[in-house]
């Protein structure tokens, strides 16, 4: 039973390490920047 629960932590830990090592690639090699565009809207302000 001991040897379950420590293989079964191995795993997890194994399993979180690769997340976060995937996370990080795709966040630096990843296309994470939006879009631009220049906008132009015109408004009207009323004055009193």
């Amino acid at each position: 039973m001991r040897t379950l629960i420590k293989w079964l932590f191995k795993l997890v830990l194994i399993l979180v390490v690769l997340g976060a090592i995937a996370l990080v690639g795709y966040a630096y090699l990843g296309d994470l920047s939006p879009l631009s565009s220049d906008q132009r809207i015109p408004v009207s302000l009323e004055v009193d």
